[in-house]
């Protein structure tokens, strides 16, 4: 079949494949096809986006999994932490995204106090977030405590992502960020929190900051993809935030945060030259200004030489 055919055949194809612009044909990512890749001990990508710019460039990156997450409290709205962010602000972004997202998987966090209500507020809020934002799968913290909800959210055709280990919603109660599963203990029920979430149905697990040995028992011991973030190597993916991995945060990286480039410093550069061009009266120059076209600026110095006359 050629690439002609594809662009003219219209309908469910164009929903399970895109061009890129070299040609070639890219899988639609599904929670089924997560699931393979797991299966095929493929990789799985993920990272967070928070607006159509951010979201065409992740996306057209081939990364699996965009994730608009709760901590656009801090990139994006200035919050000290993601408890703050409201569901009409998620909203908000999850629809900006959205458009810029034609082939990865779009997943949207579910913030706090959407879901710790009770079942009828946490399946309302999710189908919000299908039917206005387009997700294809909300994400919800908690293991053991979350997984009766989560299995409700399900049972209204609605795709879950978990979340346990270090969660962010839950930092009043851990005294603070700090590393999960360091004991015994801690370690059995972040396993039994996995399995309770794999039972449930979950389409991934986010495991966050925890040692590199307990998520890898974890991801030997449940069906779901885990995506691992502060957790070692040895997860079924990664995922880390879009600002982080460009230094557009204002704090000190996390261990597990590795940049791969310096856009703040970019845009700080771009920034300075652009108001040194403006007070040095260095911008805009002649070429980039607009011209009145010769017949009308003859016409224009006429009318100014006959005002010009009547004053003398």
């Amino acid at each position: 079949m050629g690439t002609g055919s594809i662009r003219r055949g219209g309908g469910a194809l164009e929903d399970i494949v895109s061009l890129v612009s070299n040609g070639e044909l890219r899988q639609k990512i599904t929670v089924a096809s997560l699931r393979e890749k797991k299966l095929q001990h493929q990789p799985i990508t993920c990272l967070t986006a928070y607006d159509y710019a951010s979201a065409r460039l992740v996306d057209e990156a081939d990364i699996d999994i965009v994730l608009v997450g709760d901590s656009l409290a801090m990139t994006m709205l200035g919050y000290p932490d993601t408890l703050s962010v409201t569901v009409d602000e998620m909203l908000h972004h999850t629809k900006a995204v959205r458009r810029g997202v034609k082939h990865a998987l779009l997943v949207a966090d579910m913030p706090y106090g959407s879901y710790h209500l009770g079942t009828d507020d946490a399946v309302r809020n999710a189908a919000r977030f299908m039917k206005e934002a387009g997700v294809e799968a909300v994400k919800i913290e908690g293991g053991e405590k979350r997984a009766d909800l989560i299995r409700r959210v399900i049972d209204a055709e609605i795709p879950v992502a978990g979340h346990i280990g270090l969660t962010p919603q839950s930092v009043n109660v851990m005294g603070g960020y700090k590393v999960q599963g360091k004991s015994l203990a801690a370690i059995e029920q972040l396993m039994r929190d996995a399995l309770a979430l794999d039972r449930a149905g979950v389409c991934f697990i986010v495991l966050e900051g925890m040692p590199r040995e307990v998520a890898s028992l974890i991801t030997a011991e449940v069906a779901a993809p885990t995506i691992g973030i502060g957790a070692g190597p040895d997860c079924s993916g990664q995922v880390l935030v879009f600002h982080d991995i460009l230094n557009l945060t204002f704090a000190p990286p996390a261990k597990f945060v590795r940049r791969y480039g310096d856009a703040a410093a970019l845009i700080a550069d771009a920034v300075h030259a652009f108001r040194d061009d403006v007070v040095a009266q260095q911008y805009p120059s002649d070429g980039e200004s607009y011209h009145l076209p010769k017949e009308t600026q003859q016409g224009l110095e006429t009318v100014l030489e006959r005002k010009r006359g009547m004053r003398r």
